[in-house]
């Protein structure tokens, strides 16, 4: 069993009962133990209870804590960066824990609220469907349309989709450096969607007089995929602030 069917397995377990988020907040730890966590890589594996995670935001914050505990490294030189969903983890976790002091997430930021209100949501929707499938039944609908997105993203992920928009937590990271990277053509995190909470970050680093430390990097041509190029600008961007 793969680490994306138990993810699915959540996020519709989470719809249905409303006592979990792991869609980015919670950690998913399967009903079952399915392989001992010292065989990933992973920092703080005796912390895994040997069974498979799907690792969120809480984890990051955990990650946090054991890193700035560690003797060999700078507490003030720790930086977040990740791919896709992994991107919105590097979003959140570095909105939320002011401990990871540079950010690069790479196509994860995305206007939720915008997508739903511009009817750019199914890409996204698609890469989790089931869930929302789940929804459309319990909701009697015949199709998926934007009541049902509104209404998952409320219960898997209370204020996705309002409060801790990007609009709103994006901004909340200055003035540590900021580094968005995304495809031009990008489905799931549509550029226009990215605009307003660009925007708003370039006035929120100004005001802390640290307009140097945010940019966004679109890449023409490339929709959802992590690119060479991408990966570089991250590493320079790290390299940047975490060098000094």
């Amino acid at each position: 069993m793969t680490s994306i069917l138990i993810a699915i397995m959540a996020l519709v377990s989470s719809w249905i009962k409303g006592d979990t988020m792991p869609f980015l907040f919670d950690t998913v730890i399967p009903p079952f133990s399915l392989v001992d966590c010292k065989s990933l890589f992973l920092p703080f594996s005796s912390y895994c209870s040997k069974k498979v995670r799907d690792l969120k935001v809480w984890d990051l914050i955990k990650l946090a804590d054991y890193l700035t505990q560690r003797k060999d490294i700078d507490p003030k030189r720790i930086g977040i960066t990740g791919e896709s969903l992994g991107g919105m983890h590097a979003w959140f976790a570095a909105f939320v824990d002011t401990r990871y002091a540079v950010a690069a997430p790479i196509i994860g930021v995305q206007g939720f609220r915008w997508a739903i209100d511009n009817d750019k949501w199914q890409a996204r929707v698609d890469s989790i469907k089931a869930v929302f499938e789940e929804a459309r039944i319990d909701l009697g609908k015949c199709a998926i349309d934007k009541e049902v997105v509104k209404k998952v993203w409320d219960r898997i992920a209370p204020g996705l989709a309002s409060i801790f928009d990007s609009p709103y937590s994006i901004p909340a990271i200055a003035p540590r450096p900021l580094l968005l990277l995304n495809g031009a053509d990008d489905p799931r995190c549509p550029l226009d969607g990215i605009k307003t909470p660009t925007k708003r970050a370039r006035k929120a680093y100004a005001k802390a007089h640290s307009s140097n430390n945010v940019k966004l990097i679109v890449q023409p041509g490339i929709g959802h995929e992590m690119t060479s190029l991408m990966v570089k600008e991250a590493s320079d961007w790290m390299d940047r602030f975490l060098k000094q």
